[in-house]
Formats: structure tokens, C-alpha cells, sequence
């Protein structure tokens, strides 16, 4: 798979964060009307294979040290390979190259394999924090970044 930056306007980049934003309605019912409101201050990545962006993320700086991990997702047919956890490496060291030590990130309770991906690459469980407080639905995790000798 190769991973690149992608711009905040790029149009494969809003597809996957469109299919993102469907699916999560239709698993946690909420109401739709949400639309992709790109964060020009988060840096993004895709992941393209055979051609098609089919994974993505970003970080985005909390402050200084921290940045948090946003609109991470892999479309269905793709799910299963492995590519989540390469995007989220390279995320990583995204994240250690813009001179964060820290990765935070929030995700749905009702998404177990969101969970195990982040549990099983060393992140821990934290009290929900920022727009997440009071989600009963919300899960948070970090995970210090080794520094590089």
C-alpha cells in the first residue's frame, strides 16, 4: 500500500471521510446531515492500493506535545489486510516528525475492532477528554511515542 499526504480539499480524501461519517450512522443511529468539514490544521493521509484511496487518517496538534488521531477509517471491502495498522504507523511517525510525543485518540464504544487495533499497538485506555466528555459512547486512548535516540 502507499501512504501519502493528501490536502484537506483533496476529493478522494472527503470520499473516504463521507463513507466514514454513512457508516458510523448507520451503526450508532444517529441522525444524519453531517457532512465533511475538512480541519485545515490536521495533516492527513491516504492509502492507496490498486489505485483507489482506501484507507485514511490524520493528526491533528492538541498542544505542543500531543496531537490527537482523527478520521481514521478503511472501507469495508478492505478491512481484514492489515492496512489500518500500517496507516496508524504512519501516522506514528507523522506524529513524532511534527515533534509530538504524544497520540490521543477517541472512537465509538460500539466498535470493538476499532478498540483491539488501538489496544493491540500500545495504546491505553484514558478518561474521555475535550468535545468527548459526557459521550457515553466514547472511548478514549494514548499512547507515548518512543522518542528516537
Amino acid at each position: 500500500m502507499l501512504i501519502e499526504s493528501r490536502a484537506s480539499s483533496d476529493p478522494e480524501l472527503a470520499a473516504l471521510v463521507v463513507a466514514q461519517q454513512r457508516e458510523l450512522r448507520e451503526a450508532d443511529g444517529s441522525p444524519g446531515g453531517h457532512v465533511f468539514v475538512p480541519h485545515d490544521d490536521a495533516r492527513y493521509l491516504v492509502g492507496v492500493l490498486g489505485g483507489r484511496a482506501v484507507v485514511c487518517g490524520a493528526i491533528r496538534a492538541l498542544d505542543r506535545d500531543t496531537a490527537e488521531i482523527r478520521r481514521m477509517y478503511v472501507r469495508p471491502a478492505y478491512r481484514g489486510q492489515g492496512l489500518a495498522r500500517q496507516l496508524l504507523g504512519a501516522l506514528e511517525e507523522l506524529a513524532l516528525r511534527s515533534g509530538h510525543t504524544v497520540l490521543r485518540l477517541e472512537t465509538g464504544s460500539h466498535l470493538p475492532g476499532a478498540i483491539q487495533l488501538y489496544l493491540s499497538s500500545g495504546y491505553a485506555e484514558i478518561p474521555v477528554y475535550g468535545d468527548y466528555a459526557g459521550n457515553p459512547y466514547s472511548v478514549c486512548f494514548e499512547k507515548r511515542l518512543p522518542v528516537p535516540a
